[in-house]
């Protein structure tokens, strides 16, 4: 299983943000994590990241406990984060800010620039992923001038530069417009194939388009889990979720 959760508790002083979370991502497919404002979707993220560490639970990439390690070993043992909000070098352009994260998961990542940029085999990744992203055209942009969805693909081939096998996509579509909406639901579809995706998104049509399996948080729990044609007909997911037992339809 490329990624395991069990029993996950995050507690902040007498605060239960997550409580008895347990999730599979599996190869080929796309894990979807919804639920209201609150739910503890954020902060499940962040500790299958390594941003937070839990407070009891077993978290497992690849079969290796990982629970303990920070996010730089996370990422290096094939773990892969894209933030809610975009994290990019504004001054620095396409191929730059992509070549720096596949020079990052490298086994020399504090390589001074020059001999990094002669490094034919690095650049030829930062390449494979830009293309991938479907940003070949914009190599040379600078970060900065890119449109809001040109931003969100260029964070997602640099989490694709890493070459991972499990990616953790925090609300990708936040703040686009449908045209550029429907360019990364396409973008996130096509990278399955080859890996396993934990999706949180609040767009209800993007997850039920895109979720193999869907997972509902609600205070910090699970309340439901399965196929998402399963779970959206739960009237207890509608209320729990929009307070509304007529949602989803």
């Amino acid at each position: 299983m490329p990624l395991r959760a069990s029993g996950l508790h995050k507690r902040f002083g007498g605060v239960t943000a997550v409580a008895d979370v347990s999730l599979d991502v599996r190869m080929g497919e796309i894990h979807a994590v919804i639920g209201p404002n609150g739910a503890g979707k954020s902060t499940l993220i962040n500790l299958l990241a390594g941003e937070l560490f839990t407070t009891s639970g077993s978290i497992r990439l690849d079969d290796r406990e990982v629970t303990s390690w920070p996010p730089d070993r996370r990422a290096r043992a094939g773990l892969g984060r894209a933030y809610q909000k975009t994290t990019l070098f504004p001054d620095f352009t396409v191929l730059e800010n992509v070549r720096l994260a596949a020079q990052a998961s490298g086994s020399s990542p504090l390589r001074m620039f020059g001999s990094a940029r002669a490094d034919a085999a690095l650049l030829g990744r930062a390449r494979a992923a830009i293309t991938r992203a479907g940003l070949a055209e914009r190599e040379a942009a600078m970060a900065r001038a890119l449109s809001h969805g040109e931003q969100r693909q260029l964070e997602i081939a640099m989490v694709l530069a890493t070459e991972p096998r499990v990616v953790l996509l925090d609300e990708p579509l936040a703040g686009m417009g449908l045209s550029e909406a429907r360019e990364i639901i396409a973008l996130i579809a096509s990278l399955k194939a080859d890996r396993a995706i934990l999706l949180v998104e609040h767009d209800m049509d993007a997850v039920f388009e895109l979720a193999d399996r869907l997972t509902v948080m609600q205070d910090g729990r699970v309340i439901a889990s399965g196929l998402p044609e399963e779970v959206r007909h739960q009237p207890a997911v509608r209320t729990a979720y929009l307070g509304n037992p007529e949602a989803f339809e």
